[in-house]
């Protein structure tokens, strides 16, 4: 009888105790009165300042304003703004590429010339670059090919080779290149090094390493920056009337404004065309940034491992990757002779076959 009892004692001793469901937590949100004062004085000087811009400010002439907001000269000028800004940000990021390459260049001549390359066009101003390419004409009357010495083979005029939109491009050019070339070599050093030697041991070349293993890795710390020079540079071609230039969009309102005697309502103007055309390209390089951050911050998938049991946490990729690699393992045993792995009790001399013997 006791032996009965102490073993219903031990039954009932090793059951888990249970124990009451806790009450959920009722959060009560934290008050933050001094934001919503702050919010409401915003709106509030935000909507008086629209108000008096509106009623109170006959300066602005808002008919002006709309009279000339889809002028022929001035779309014209919209044109010319981008193309300016379209070409001249083409040959900076190529320009970009090629002096950050020459920058992590084991040379010390090639990295030598693009340090005083950036060094030269990233520590002069803008408009005091685009005026010397204004004055390249009478710095430079001509150009002459041939051997030094003797007379040239061709010689070609400055003035009638190169017109003020070209030199516009090659001033804008020439100086976001040299910003370009430090936006990529930092998406370059971003890329761990290990990328590059798993890329030379399987067999890549310098050109497909950079071209299908680094870049595409780099572009997601590249383009940020690069959405951001694009946007600069479209209110930067306001400044090529410096080459001198005067179709683009400020100088052409401005010149408008000079015959209407009304700056403040051509002013506005230019500045709504630039407002949308910025907006537009925040659009894109919002869509380009989610694009080339695929993957990146995603959840791991835990998994477990064959051998030991444990967690191993892969991301979907890794994930992937290993699936794939089991299943090409498995075909390549099966076409070996051999068969894919069961449970331990089917193979030959394990336990599913007593005595140790191969079933037939």
């Amino acid at each position: 009888m006791s032996d009965t009892r102490a073993g219903a004692a031990e039954g009932s001793s090793s059951q888990p105790r249970q124990h009451a469901e806790p009450e959920a937590i009722q959060a009560i949100r934290r008050r933050h009165p001094w934001r919503t004062i702050f919010a409401v004085v915003l709106v509030v000087l935000v909507g008086l300042f629209v108000y008096d811009a509106a009623v109170n400010r006959p300066v602005y002439a808002w008919d002006i304003v709309g009279a000339y907001l889809f002028d022929v000269r001035v779309l014209s000028a919209l044109g010319y703004t981008l193309q300016l800004t379209i070409y001249s940000m083409l040959i900076a990021i190529v320009l970009g590429v090629l002096l950050a390459v020459m920058r992590l260049s084991p040379n010390p001549v090639v990295k030598s010339v693009a340090w005083a390359y950036l060094w030269i066009f990233r520590g002069t101003p803008v408009y005091v670059q685009l005026v010397f390419w204004g004055l390249i004409g009478v710095i430079y009357k001509s150009i002459d090919i041939g051997v030094p010495g003797l007379d040239p083979w061709l010689s070609l005029t400055t003035k009638d080779l190169f017109s003020y939109f070209a030199l516009a491009i090659i001033g804008l050019a020439l100086n976001e290149a040299a910003y370009m070339a430090e936006i990529v070599r930092a998406g370059l050093l971003s890329v761990d090094k290990g990328q590059e030697e798993a890329a030379t041991a399987l067999g890549l070349g310098w050109w497909h390493t950079m071209s299908r293993v680094i870049l595409p890795q780099a572009m997601r710390v590249i383009i940020p920056p690069t959405g951001n020079e694009i946007i600069s540079m479209l209110k930067t071609t306001s400044l090529v009337t410096a080459v001198p230039f005067t179709l683009e969009l400020y100088t052409r309102t401005r010149d408008i404004a000079a015959t209407t005697f009304k700056p403040v309502p051509l002013l506005i103007v230019a500045s709504i065309w630039y407002l949308v055309l910025t907006s537009i390209l925040m659009v894109g390089q919002y869509y380009l940034e989610r694009h080339f951050a695929r993957g990146v911050g995603a959840r791991p998938e835990p998994r477990l491992t064959g051998a030991t049991g444990a967690v191993a946490t892969l991301t979907a990729d890794e994930a992937a990757i290993a699936d794939i690699a089991t299943a090409d393992a498995a075909t390549a045993r099966a076409g070996d002779g051999g068969e894919a792995p069961g449970p331990p009790g089917d193979a030959p001399g394990g336990r599913g076959a007593p005595g140790g013997e191969a079933r037939s």
